[in-house]
């Protein structure tokens, strides 16, 4: 009797590519170990996330949350309100010139991009902002400049030693050189190391994360007037010592 074998179709090589493209496509993602799309290395200028930015660049000096760092507080929602974005980019970009604050953008020898700068602002409004809180608070003049543009003179220290005395001096000592609520504020290196805008912002919007109050709640019921504020900041000022490098930082 005959056995009749069956019939297996010819295997033909032609099909490997098929079959190899196949695997490849089918299972390519799940490899064990392979990294996900956003664990895979990208360059420094293509990351766009706030909080890889943000602690990459910023938490070193303004802390891990925007809080409790040697610097400024950025998680203030006082201090958002006060401060423009056109000056919080000016000032990532740029530094603060007399500071330790540096440059960030890259077309002046930093590694931020303007995208990931204008990330970084609007971040810190998205996260830690709420100027809606204070749409109905008359807010001091930011700047020097623009005090002076609204009618403030432009700081008198005598007067400003006045200033302290009334609202300062309960925390800070009466001469200025620490008390039991607040440190120095006329220790000359700490005065070094901050521009007069730094002394200003300090004033009116205080350190919400040190316990600090801010131009309103010194006294209670009598609110810092612009005019007081750019005094004091005079008379802090009159403290700081003037060296030939601080002066040429500062003339620059």
């Amino acid at each position: 009797m005959m056995h009749l074998k069956p019939s297996i179709p010819p295997f033909h090589y032609s099909t490997i590519p098929f079959l190899l493209a196949l695997i490849l496509g089918t299972g390519c993602d799940s490899l064990p170990g392979k990294p996900r799309i956003e664990e895979r290395w990208r360059a420094a200028t293509e990351v766009t996330d706030f909080s890889q930015l943000y602690a990459a660049n910023c938490s070193g000096c303004h802390g891990a949350g925007g809080r409790l760092g040697a610097a400024r507080p950025l998680n203030d929602a006082l201090y958002l309100a006060l401060v423009s974005d056109d000056k919080l980019r000016q000032m990532i970009a740029q530094g603060v010139r007399g500071t330790s604050a540096p440059l960030f953008a890259q077309q002046a020898g930093g590694n931020l991009t303007d995208k990931q700068i204008d990330v970084l602002v609007e971040g810190m409004r998205s996260r830690w902002g709420g100027s809606e809180r204070f749409k109905n608070v008359d807010l001091p003049p930011y700047g020097l400049e623009n005090a002076v543009a609204m009618g403030s003179g432009s700081g008198d220290p005598q007067h400003g030693a006045i200033v302290y005395q009334t609202y300062c001096a309960q925390c800070h000592g009466a001469d200025g050189s620490g008390g039991s609520k607040g440190g120095s504020v006329i220790d000359p290196a700490y005065l070094t190391l901050v521009s007069d805008q730094a002394l200003r912002t300090a004033v009116i919007v205080g350190r919400s994360d040190l316990g600090m109050p801010d131009w309103r709640a010194n006294i209670p019921g009598r609110a810092m007037s612009p005019q007081q504020i750019t005094d004091v900041v005079a008379w802090l000022v009159s403290h700081r010592p003037q060296t030939p490098i601080l002066q040429a930082a500062q003339n620059k």
